[in-house]
């Protein structure tokens, strides 16, 4: 039961990651290929906390122009900003 509302929750996030910025837009789906199935608890909170956020508040933490007094969104921004996997990296 657990693996489904994480499932459900998943996707929920996956959905709401949709933004109407497209800096955004393309830095959350670019995270969304690097990720499982289902993001573990932690994860999923912090993501939650994030996509709450104003899309031009959101952007301006992922560009590095301001930075989260939080550590657990400082992860997951830093999480976000990783480059894409590569084809000639696998």
């Amino acid at each position: 039961m657990a693996s489904e509302q994480q499932r459900t929750r998943t996707e929920r996030l996956r959905w709401a990651s949709r933004r109407a910025l497209l800096e955004n837009d393309l830095l959350l789906q670019r995270f969304w290929q690097r990720q499982p199935a289902e993001l573990d608890e932690t994860l999923a909170a912090s993501l939650e906390r994030l996509l709450a956020m104003d899309d031009h508040d959101l952007w301006a933490l992922l560009s590095g122009r301001c930075a989260s007094t939080d550590p657990e969104l400082g992860k997951l921004v830093e999480l976000l900003r990783q480059p894409a996997i590569r084809s000639e990296d696998l």
